[in-house]
C-alpha cells in the first residue's frame, strides 16, 4: 500500500476512534431510551466502519 493511502487510513481511523469516544461519553450522560438508542446505533455504525478500515489496513484478523 502506498504511504499516502496508509496515512489517509490512519487519519480516518484516528477520527473514528475520537468520534466513538465522544459518542460513548454522550451515551453515558444521556437520559431517555430514545436518545440512548440513537447514540448506541451511531456508535455501532462507527465501530463497524472502524473495523472495516482496520481490516483494510491489515490490523484486524
Amino acid at each position: 500500500m502506498a504511504s499516502g493511502n496508509h496515512e489517509a487510513l490512519d487519519d480516518q481511523i484516528a477520527l473514528l476512534r475520537r468520534e466513538i469516544s465522544d459518542l460513548t461519553e454522550q451515551a453515558a450522560a444521556a437520559s431517555g431510551a430514545g436518545q440512548e438508542e440513537r447514540l448506541a446505533a451511531l456508535i455501532n455504525d462507527k465501530q463497524d466502519r472502524l473495523n472495516e478500515l482496520l481490516k483494510k489496513r491489515g490490523d484486524a484478523g
